[in-house]
């Protein structure tokens, strides 16, 4: 398989509104954060758990990302642990990504049968990633999109499947209360899967987020704010050119040490609400110095052995979305999650063709907080 080519410019994802399961149904082509994972057709579904402590892992975002070269339908789910330990560890993150072909999404939906939809609210505003690609945000009544080579299948698929789901999740709740007896300890019954509250993500283009005065205004206010809390001009940290600006940089960097931090503040500040940026083969957005050696720190495809390629990040504001649904405390806190996934996204063809692919994540912590104050 070839190389998909970059994407070109940055997308932005943004929370859309709380998706209420009793009216909005979703699906592989759903682009959310948070609730249950939506797998693609013919994908296991899977329960993975934290690498360090063994819990299971919350379901935190899920983008449907085809690429413009490939016929596949394409899937990222990001998963984490919800331990206050764990949620800057490598080890308790994981990143799966899924294909499949049209061939088998048509296949899986002629052996499900089909029942009248729900009814549904009007669909919200959102645009595509690329000219092959879904919308973010709800459904389209008519259940295909419009304008790109991957159309949206319809969602009858899904809609069968959520009551077996739930009669399959009664019995075994059944079963594992059949089978206690007062002797037993705590560890014998089954952990339930904690979930996150579900959010729809709409996407805009970066670029468009300049053209709105009031986004203007809002940016330069809080580039003020920061500037007078942090003691720093970040004016003089892009200086570039010639001695005196080159100085004043490294004065400012000493004394501050958050160069990186700085443009990574000035960058988002059109858009501070966004929680998600897609670039695949772009360049990351770091919240702090990254290593020197972060071509090396980012391992070959556990797949093919080929190289990786850098697609997406979560952002900090996402931080606040992260609500688990039984009300605990969800204890995820980061600065942004980097995901680099295979370059030339390979795939095995064919019905039943395995399980969903390892990618790998980078963990930048939000130094020092700086970003939540």
């Amino acid at each position: 398989m070839m190389a998909a080519p970059a994407q070109e410019g940055t997308l932005v994802g943004l929370c859309d509104g709380e998706i209420d399961t009793k009216r909005h149904q979703t699906s592989y082509l759903t682009n959310k954060v948070g609730g249950q994972p939506d797998w693609l057709p013919g994908i296991p579904r899977l329960s993975p758990r934290c690498g360090r402590c063994g819990a299971p892992l919350l379901h935190v975002v899920q983008v449907y990302c085809p690429l413009d070269v490939s016929p596949y339908h394409r899937h990222l789910h990001l998963f984490a642990c919800p331990g206050a330990e764990c949620s800057s560890g490598a080890e308790c993150w994981r990143v799966l990504r899924s294909q499949c072909l049209e061939a088998e999404v048509a296949a899986a939906a002629a052996r499900t049968p089909s029942r009248p939809p729900p009814a549904q609210e009007a669909p919200l505003a959102a645009t595509d990633w690329c000219d092959t690609a879904d919308d973010w945000g709800m459904e389209e009544e008519d259940g295909w999109g419009g304008g790109g080579g991957v159309k949206k299948d319809s969602q009858v698929q899904e809609e069968a499947a959520a009551p077996e789901a739930d009669a399959a999740g009664g019995s075994d709740v059944s079963s594992c209360l059949q089978g206690l007896s007062l002797g037993e300890s705590p560890e014998d019954v089954p952990v339930p899967v904690p979930v996150l509250r579900p959010f729809f993500v709409s996407v805009v283009e970066e670029a468009d987020l300049g053209g709105e005065e009031d986004d203007l205004q809002h940016a330069q206010k809080l580039l003020k704010e920061y500037e007078r809390r942090e003691g720093v001009t970040v004016g003089e940290l892009e200086d570039g050119e010639g001695g005196g600006g080159e100085e004043k940089y490294e004065k400012t960097r000493a004394r501050h040490g958050d160069a990186v931090f700085s443009r990574f503040m000035k960058r988002i500040s059109l858009c501070p609400q966004q929680i998600l940026r897609y670039c695949r083969g772009g360049k990351p957005l770091f919240i702090s110095e990254p290593p020197s050696n972060m071509a090396q720190v980012v391992p070959a495809c556990g797949s093919c052995g080929g190289s990786r390629t850098f697609e997406l990040q979560l952002m900090p504001a996402l931080v606040s979305l992260l609500q688990r649904k039984d009300g605990a405390e969800a204890q995820l806190e980061f600065g942004t999650v980097l995901v680099y996934t295979c370059r030339t996204s390979c795939w095995t063809a064919g019905s039943g063709s395995g399980s969903a692919v390892d990618e790998f994540c980078f963990i930048q912590t939000d130094p020092d907080q700086k970003f939540f104050k």
